[in-house]
C-alpha cells in the first residue's frame, strides 16, 4: 500500500480589510504566529481559541516554517499599518489632560447619582 502525498490548502483567508485569518474565524495569522512564537503549542492555541481546529493550526504553523520571510514581510507590514492608525489616534484624540478629565466626568456622574 502506497500513501500519496496530499496537496494541503492553506486555512487563511483575507477580510475586508485584507487581514488575513484563520478561514472561517476571526483569528488573525498574527494571533496564531505570536503565541506559537511565544511558547504555546497547537493544542494550547486551539485551547485559547475554540473557534479553531488543530488541523487549520498546524497548517498554518507549517506554512509560517516554510515561508518565513513572505510571512515576516506581512507581518511586518501589519505593524506598520498598526503604528499608523496608533499615530493617527492620538493625534486626533489628545491625551493631554485625559486623566483629570475623566477624574472630572466621574464627580459629575457621582453628584448626579447622589441628587
Amino acid at each position: 500500500m502506497s500513501i500519496a502525498p496530499a496537496s494541503l490548502e492553506l486555512p487563511l483567508a483575507p477580510d475586508e480589510d485584507g487581514v488575513l485569518r484563520i478561514a472561517h474565524t476571526r483569528v488573525r495569522l498574527e494571533t496564531v504566529l505570536t503565541a506559537y512564537e511565544e511558547g504555546a503549542t497547537p493544542e494550547e492555541i486551539v485551547q485559547d481559541y475554540s473557534s479553531l481546529t488543530l488541523a487549520n493550526v498546524y497548517a498554518v504553523i507549517s506554512y509560517y516554517l516554510q515561508n518565513t520571510t513572505t510571512v515576516n514581510e506581512y507581518l511586518q507590514q501589519r505593524a506598520q499599518f498598526r503604528e499608523t492608525v496608533r499615530q493617527q489616534n492620538e493625534a486626533q484624540f489628545s491625551q493631554q489632560g485625559i486623566r483629570a478629565r475623566l477624574l472630572a466626568r466621574q464627580a459629575r456622574l457621582l453628584e448626579k447619582d447622589a441628587a
